[in-house]
């Protein structure tokens, strides 16, 4: 443990616990740390240090992360942290963690399936009924990150959280 003369005391285990709980902006029902946005945190030369690997270059929820981390970092009373991007190596949907996958389809977006290293996608399953009679409706949804679909099945029309 670090002492900060007029803040908490920089303890790693607190720290990581309130980083745990930032919502991504865009997708609130997770967390930046269930995405795998939150790449490393550290205590150096008496500073929090966080490490960000955004969703892909340009995202454009880059700067709200950063304000959002540095927010919920100074109202727990610790300092304002070093912030670094890391983009290699690039953010994958792999570091979802498979807690947050089951969150998101619960949600109403369809999680992105399997390893994106495997090569081709299986069919995208509907996450309200289970189908996968699904189509293409548009390659990009609310985000970039995201495609539309409809669900020949049930007639709903839902997001898909796409592989990279």
């Amino acid at each position: 443990m670090v002492m900060n003369d007029a803040l908490k005391p920089l303890d790693l285990a607190a720290i990581k616990a309130v980083l745990d709980q930032v919502p991504d902006p865009e997708v609130p029902v997770l967390t930046l740390n269930e995405l795998g946005i939150i790449r490393e945190v550290a205590i150096k030369d008496g500073e929090i240090q966080v490490t960000l690997t955004p969703t892909y270059m340009g995202c454009p929820a880059t700067h709200a992360i950063r304000d959002m981390v540095t927010e919920a970092l100074v109202d727990a009373g610790y300092p304002a942290p070093k912030l670094y991007e890391q983009l290699s190596p690039a953010w994958t949907t792999d570091w979802i963690a498979p807690e947050a996958r089951e969150k998101l389809r619960k949600y109403g977006i369809a999680p992105p399936n399997g390893n994106c290293g495997q090569g081709a996608q299986k069919p995208k399953a509907c996450p309200r009924c289970g189908s996968e009679h699904t189509a293409l409706v548009s390659a990009f949804g609310s985000t970039a990150c995201k495609a539309l679909y409809r669900c020949l099945s049930c007639k709903e029309p839902f997001e898909y959280f796409k592989c990279h």
